[in-house]
């Protein structure tokens, strides 16, 4: 809602600045794949880097975004995304891909893009390396599969909702 109201102001203004100013359309078109890129995120290429997983020693602390860690859930912590933000999260080396949730911050060293918990680890088969070359790519939305994973994924919403 907010995006479609965003985007229709910035529409309004794009209009008016061109009636003011009298722009030859060969500008407008700059502006416009300017806005299109910058605002709706066209060409956002996936990132690579390093992973690795959390220890067994983390298992029940708490996380950034106030929660415990548990080892058999699907999340990670990166120090850039907002805390429940979605990422597919894929090895090039094998082409297994797992969809991960923002909810810590870390990891805190320069070489190491993203942390993940032992489970996603374990999908993405990483955990004999430790250390692995992954492709980071944000999702807007959660995939849905099959009518078992909408439920499974309403459940957890709701649980989020009820610890608020």
């Amino acid at each position: 809602m907010l995006k479609s109201s965003l985007i229709a102001w910035l529409a309004r203004f794009f209009l008016v600045y061109l009636c003011m100013e009298k722009i030859i359309i060969r500008n407008f078109t700059k502006l416009l794949v300017l806005f299109l890129v910058v605002f709706l995120n066209i060409g956002a290429a996936p990132k690579l880097g390093k992973a690795t997983y959390y220890s067994h020693k983390m298992e029940g602390r708490h996380t950034s975004d106030g929660g415990k860690y548990r080892r058999d859930s699907l999340t990670c912590a990166h120090l850039t995304y907002p805390f429940g933000t979605i990422l597919k999260v894929r090895n090039p080396k094998n082409d297994k891909e797992v969809i991960v949730k923002v909810t810590d911050r870390g990891p805190h060293s320069r070489k190491l893009m993203i942390d993940l918990s032992y489970r996603a680890a374990q999908e993405l088969d990483i955990v004999r390396a430790g250390i692995a070359q992954v492709e980071i790519t944000k999702l807007d939305s959660m995939p849905v599969n099959n009518f078992r994973d909408s439920i499974l994924m309403n459940a957890d919403l709701v649980k989020l909702e009820m610890k608020k």
